[in-house]
């Protein structure tokens, strides 16, 4: 079940329209149980994988709080957590590559291939479970007895799937104060939601299709022009769509009395690369930065270790993306921008420190988003190819809207946003219903499912 589609539509009526009739001490089991139907749409048997990587985090919580036991309970959930994720993620990878490098040595040798399937959305659910038992560690937050707050907190349907990573310091306190919803609340929550939906069904959708797919698929094909049009719309289609359901999600924890951090700042905006990251998937990568660039050192020691812990911190955050070779060089090309940056003050210049950031992180989008390191290549000499025609004029004005919507002065958002807000409840159900309709006419026939769900 995905946000954009009719089901979800009538699955959310339904469970804002019990929420408000279902008694506070019954609210907390009523989430978890809507939450996990939610999750079983997609495929029952991964609730159980779910509901695992929550009692770890519980457990590893309760021993975690007790001096005695700090450290093996650390070491233990978060192994086991960690060894969820790896094997679910990145077994096929692993044992592709090894039987590559024994072929590679002539020690070529079949190996136990069994076939494993990739549950959605459990780099964000493990990551929060993580940051559970570490944040309690650390004293950000006590030790939940409860263990069905615990569970809420992984399983809560909004960000289930694709973010955004929320915090346990953020998200727990709001389980013991009354859940109120608010005009103001209901406002933005109309405002992310048509937005969210807007972007990802009218804007990352067509641009897909219009410009991105046929060139990814067949660049050995495709001319300079289509090519050029191709990698700026990925990066129109990527923020589009990504931004556009963290927008949702938001949206829609906002409906049910829960407030989560913005997790995207306008990122093409930024004028540096620095600044990028600090714009975009904002709950990913200050998460990369609290638990693994600043317990690795981050800007302690020498200038050559800060260097090999940054450079190590993005790799492994390309790793997080996706198991493959691309997404190693995704990551750690970022990493490398980003010590370029460090040893040439001048490219954070005014202007200077936009062109820089932006034309990396788009050029860089071409690895995240081909299938190998072929197809990669062949993307970037498609550019040299010569030739400008055959462009979608249709796809290039809604990646200029989509570039417009990251440019929109944040006053106006909030202009649109207060008159939300001064409309009453049942006015403002009429526009969230009748938006959605309007938008749902727009798009395409079919549901393209959200980029993010895949890691």
């Amino acid at each position: 079940m995905v946000f954009p589609t009719p089901e979800f539509v009538l699955f959310f009526g339904a469970v804002l329209g019990l929420s408000l009739v279902v008694g506070c001490r019954l609210r907390n089991a009523f989430l978890i149980a809507v939450s996990y139907l939610f999750y079983a749409a997609w495929d029952w048997r991964f609730c159980g994988l779910l509901a695992t990587a929550s009692l770890v985090a519980w457990l590893g919580g309760l021993g975690v709080a007790r001096p005695s036991l700090r450290v093996p309970a650390r070491v233990v959930s978060i192994t086991v957590l960690l060894g969820i994720l790896g094997f679910f993620k990145y077994y096929g990878f692993f044992l592709l590559s090894l039987s590559q490098l024994l072929e590679s040595v002539g020690l070529g040798r079949d190996l136990p291939w069994m076939s494993v399937v990739l549950p959605v959305g459990i780099s964000f659910y493990t990551f929060q479970a993580i940051s559970y038992v570490m944040d309690v560690q650390r004293g950000h937050v006590a030790a939940r007895r409860n263990p069905g707050d615990v569970f809420l907190y992984i399983s809560f349907f909004p960000q289930l799937v694709a973010g955004p990573i929320v915090r346990a310091a953020d998200f727990l306190p709001q389980i013991d104060r009354p859940h109120v919803v608010d005009a103001a609340a209901r406002g933005a929550a109309v405002l992310l939601i048509l937005s969210g939906l807007f972007k990802k069904m009218v804007i990352a959708n067509y641009v897909s299709v219009l410009l991105v797919d046929t060139v990814f698929a067949f660049p050995g094909m495709a001319s300079a022009g289509q090519a050029a049009a191709g990698i700026v719309g990925y990066g129109v289609q990527i923020y589009c769509d990504f931004s556009g359901y963290t927008d949702i999600a938001i949206g829609i924890a906002l409906l049910l009395g829960y407030r989560f951090p913005p997790n995207f700042n306008q990122p093409y905006r930024a004028g540096s690369l620095s600044e990028f990251w600090r714009r975009w998937h904002i709950s990913l990568s200050s998460w990369i930065r609290d638990y693994v660039y600043i317990p690795m050192g981050g800007n302690r020691g020498t200038p050559l270790r800060r260097s090999a812990v940054l450079m190590a911190t993005m790799t492994l955050a390309g790793l997080w993306h996706g198991a493959g070779w691309n997404f190693l060089l995704w990551g750690s090309a970022h990493g490398a921008g980003l010590l370029t940056e460090r040893a040439l003050p001048w490219l954070k210049r005014p202007g200077v420190g936009w062109i820089w950031a932006m034309s990396l992180v788009f050029l860089l989008w071409v690895p995240f988003r081909a299938e190998s390191f072929a197809d990669t290549m062949a993307v970037f000499a498609a550019l040299g190819q010569g030739g400008w025609g055959g462009v979608a004029l249709p796809g290039l004005v809604l990646v200029a809207l989509g570039l417009a919507m990251n440019w929109l002065p944040l006053r106006w958002r909030g202009g649109v946003q207060s008159a939300l807000v001064s409309l009453g409840p049942v006015a403002q159900a009429v526009v969230l219903a009748a938006g959605t309709v309007l938008i749902f006419a727009l798009a395409q026939d079919g549901v393209a499912p959200f980029i993010y769900f895949q890691f």
